[in-house]
C-alpha cells in the first residue's frame, strides 16, 4: 500500500490532507469547549445547530463550488480555501457570542465543502493506475480513521499546558502547513471543452451522477453506510455513559473499536478489490454492516453487553462501513472524463451529506425516545432499503468505461 507515497505529487497532497484533518480534529474538541464556556449547560444545543449548519453547507455550497472549479486552476482554488479556512480557525478564539460560532463556522465548513471535492477529484488525475488509486483510497481512509483516534490524545497533551481556545491556533497552522503542501507541487486542472452557464454548472455534477446506473447504486449504499455511522456517532455516548454506566474514557475506547474496524477494511480493500468486482466488495461491506447493526440490537435486547463487547460489534460496524464507501471513489473516477469530475465528486459530497443530514437528528429523535435495543433495530431497518436498492439499480455487468447517459449529456 505505501508504494503509492513514491509519487511525490501524492505525498505532499496526503501529507496536506493528513496536517488539516490533525487541524479539524483539534478544532472540533476545542469548539465543544469554546460552546460549553458560552452557553454552559445548553452546550449540546449549540453543538448540535453547529452541526446542522455545517451538513447544509455541505449541501448547499459543494454544487456551487463545484460549478466555479472547472474555471479555476485548481491549485491556486485549494490554497485559497486552505486559507479561508485558516483565517475562520484563528477568529474563533476571539468569540464572545454563540452567535458568533454559527457564522464562523457557516464559513469554515462552506470552504471545506469546496475544498474537499476539487481535492478528491485531482487524486485520480495524479495517480492514473487504478491500482495505486485504489491503495490512495485506503490511505485516505486510514488517515481519517488515525485522526479519530489520535486528534483526542494531541488535545489532550496539549491542553495540559494551554488553555482550549490555543487549540484553534494548532488548527489554524494545520491548514496553512495544507496551503504551502498544496503550492509546492503542480496540479493538473483538466478545462472544459466548452462553455456552459451557471445553471448548468452548477447542476450538473448531480444530473451527471443520477444518470450512471453504478452511481445510483452508490447512493442507496451511502444510505446504508450513513445509517451505520450515523448510530455510532450520535449514540456511543449515550450507550456508554447511560446504558454501561461507564466513564468518560470508556467512550473514546468504543469509538476507537469503530475506528479500528474501519482501518482492517482500509487494510484489506486493495487485495478485495483486486479479486473482486467493487460492486461485489461494497455490497458484501453494506451487507455486513447491516447484519451487525442486527445482531447489536438482538444481544442488547438479550443480555447485559461490556465495553469489549461493544467495541467488538462496533467494530464489525466500522468494517462494513469503511468497505462500503472507501472504492466509492473508484467509481466516481470510472464514470467521469477528468473535467466533469469535480462536479461530480461534489454531486458525491452533496448527497452523501444528505444523508447524514436526515439520518443525524433521526437517530437522535429514536435513542430519546426508545430504549437502545429499539433504536439498534429501527437503524437496522432503515440500513437495509440502501442495500435492498443497490441489489436492484446496479447493474451486475458494470463496465469500466464511462456511461452512455453520461456521454449522451456532453
Amino acid at each position: 500500500m505505501l508504494s503509492v507515497l513514491r509519487n511525490r505529487i501524492y505525498r505532499h497532497l496526503l501529507g496536506a490532507q493528513v496536517v488539516a484533518l490533525t487541524g479539524t480534529g483539534l478544532a472540533t474538541i476545542a469548539l465543544g469547549l469554546l460552546a460549553y464556556d458560552l452557553a454552559g449547560g445548553a452546550a449540546s444545543l449549540v453543538l448540535g445547530t453547529a452541526l446542522t449548519i455545517k451538513m447544509v453547507a455541505y449541501v448547499v455550497v459543494a454544487p456551487l463550488a463545484a460549478a466555479f472549479a472547472e474555471r479555476l486552476d485548481r491549485r491556486r482554488m485549494l490554497v485559497a480555501l486552505d486559507l479561508m479556512r485558516a483565517a475562520v480557525a484563528v477568529c474563533l478564539p476571539f468569540v464572545t457570542e454563540i452567535w458568533h460560532i454559527y457564522v464562523l463556522i457557516f464559513v469554515l465548513q462552506s470552504a471545506s465543502a469546496g475544498f474537499t471535492p476539487a481535492f478528491q477529484a485531482t487524486i485520480p488525475d495524479v495517480l492514473t493506475d487504478e491500482q495505486d488509486y485504489t491503495k490512495a483510497l485506503s490511505l485516505s481512509r486510514l488517515a481519517y480513521d488515525l485522526e479519530s483516534l489520535l486528534s483526542p490524545a494531541l488535545a489532550a497533551a496539549l491542553l495540559l499546558f494551554v488553555s482550549f481556545d490555543s487549540l484553534f491556533w494548532g488548527t489554524g497552522l494545520g491548514f496553512i502547513a495544507s496551503a504551502l503542501l498544496v503550492v509546492s507541487v503542480a496540479l493538473p486542472s483538466p478545462k472544459p471543452t466548452r462553455r456552459r452557464g451557471i445553471y448548468d454548472r452548477t447542476t450538473r455534477g448531480i444530473r451527471l451522477y443520477l444518470h450512471t446506473p453504478r452511481l445510483r447504486g452508490l447512493l442507496a449504499l451511502t444510505w446504508t453506510a450513513a445509517t451505520l455511522s450515523a448510530m455510532i456517532i450520535v449514540n456511543t455516548v449515550v450507550i456508554v455513559r447511560s446504558d454501561l454506566d461507564l466513564s468518560e474514557s470508556a467512550v473514546a475506547i468504543a469509538l476507537a473499536g469503530f475506528g479500528g474496524g474501519s482501518m482492517l477494511a482500509a487494510f484489506a480493500l486493495p487485495k478485495l478489490l483486486d479479486r473482486f468486482m467493487d460492486r461485489t466488495v461494497m455490497l458484501s461491506g453494506a451487507i455486513f454492516g447491516t447484519l451487525a447493526i442486527g445482531l447489536s440490537a438482538i444481544l442488547f435486547a438479550a443480555m447485559p453487553i461490556s465495553l469489549i463487547g461493544l467495541a467488538i460489534l462496533w467494530a464489525c460496524i466500522g468494517f462494513g462501513y469503511s468497505a462500503t464507501l472507501t472504492p466509492s471513489g473508484r467509481l466516481l473516477t470510472r464514470s467521469t472524463r477528468s473535467e466533469d469530475r469535480p462536479a461530480v465528486f461534489a454531486a458525491q459530497f452533496t448527497l452523501s451529506h444528505a444523508c447524514w443530514l436526515v439520518l443525524y437528528p433521526m437517530t437522535g429523535w429514536i435513542m430519546t425516545t426508545t430504549s437502545t435495543a429499539a433504536t439498534l433495530g429501527w437503524m437496522t431497518l432503515i440500513a437495509a432499503p440502501g442495500v435492498m436498492v443497490a441489489l436492484v439499480i446496479w447493474p451486475r455487468s458494470d463496465r469500466k468505461a464511462v456511461s452512455k447517459e453520461r456521454a449522451d449529456m456532453s
